[in-house]
């Protein structure tokens, strides 16, 4: 299905019916229009407890994500919402209208302990919608009038678009961002995240950051074994030259209905590597597709988990490229005044 990452909806694990498509006459069928559904979440802050993603507390404007990234593993959250981890997720986004609103009033309130927090913990705030609703950007408004740190993980070009909030936050230590690098090959990249900023802007994206003085870094999440782990040295160095300052890096792991998804999406792409790459990916998660404990479930195990962090850490190393992003400061926190005037609203 052009332009999409999953061209089928795998069954709802929480729903009793599944719904099958006809199947398709042509090799390649239309692709349905992404619909935007409001979302009437009352907070906007998750918190999280788990000791192995590096922030507790995260602010994700979109439920959702159009750029249709076939592995992404925020997919089975759809399915909270009685949708599929397949097509829906990428077709079916859920618009938090009231986010920078909301945001405004927790930061406002007597609660809030200035931590710092994280934008597409889950689903990418900057996926296309965002160019013309601008729920992020408003977003980073509020933050930037607070003063509270942000660190921000995307894989799309308009980051840059607020690059006057981001680099004024960094003067208080207050904002970096890292850029989702998975390949260099634009043709890879066209198959896998199919509406997302391809790697050349991805690498522009990083330059343009960096010029403005937002420390920036890249992550190489997923590193796809067997697929695109040799690349580590070549994206270390291509986002070193762009100005990256750090690094990251995550295996691939498939939970729930992404499995179906990506075996079907190497079916069709790669073939002749099918059973080579879902061995090795087994091989770092314990004999399944899939590893949710904490701890392991970020670094992988075994021998070729063990390969793929020394590579890592070695192109990171060629590539003058440190492995932890500079510490966010919350000393520069404020509550401006008619901020607390909120609380009183109805």
């Amino acid at each position: 299905m052009r332009g999409r990452g999953s061209a089928f909806n795998p069954k709802n694990r929480f729903e009793s019916i599944e719904r099958v498509l006809e199947p398709a006459r042509d090799d390649e069928v239309s692709s349905p229009v992404t619909r935007f559904l409001p979302d009437a979440s009352k907070t906007v802050i998750a918190f999280n407890d788990s000791p192995d993603v590096g922030f507790d507390a995260s602010v994700n404007p979109y439920r959702g994500c159009e750029h249709g990234c076939v592995y992404c593993y925020a997919r089975p959250t759809h399915e909270y919402l009685g949708f599929s981890a397949g097509l829906d997720f990428e077709t079916k986004i859920m618009v938090k209208e009231e986010a920078p609103e909301l945001l405004r009033r927790e930061l406002s309130g007597p609660g809030w302990e200035p931590r710092v927090l994280a934008m597409s913990g889950v689903t990418d705030c900057y996926q296309p919608v965002e160019k013309r609703l601008e729920l992020t950007r408003r977003c980073l408004e509020v933050l930037r009038e607070f003063l509270n740190p942000v660190v921000i993980v995307t894989k799309n070009f308009l980051v840059t678009r607020d690059v006057d909030l981001l680099s004024e936050m960094a003067r208080y230590r207050c904002a970096a961002v890292l850029i989702s690098l998975t390949t260099l090959d634009p043709k890879l990249s066209a198959a896998m995240e199919p509406r997302a900023s391809r790697p050349a802007r991805r690498l522009a994206a990083i330059e343009a950051l960096s010029q403005a003085g937002v420390p920036v870094g890249f992550l190489l999440a997923p590193m796809i074994p067997a697929l695109t782990d040799a690349e580590a040295p070549q994206i270390a160095q291509a986002a070193a030259r762009a100005g990256a300052r750090f690094g990251g890096y995550a295996p691939l792991r498939l939970p729930y209905g992404v499995k179906e998804l990506f075996e079907r999406w190497l079916e069709r792409h790669y073939p002749e590597k099918k059973d080579k790459i879902l061995n090795r990916i087994r091989a770092v998660r314990g004999g399944k597709l899939n590893d949710p404990n904490f701890h392991s479930r970020m670094k992988g195990e075994g021998i070729f988990a063990e390969q793929m962090a020394e590579l890592f850490r070695l192109a990171c190393k060629k590539a003058g490229i440190q492995d932890q992003r500079p510490p966010l400061s919350t000393e520069h926190f404020r509550r401006p005044p008619d901020s607390q005037l909120g609380l009183f609203e109805p």
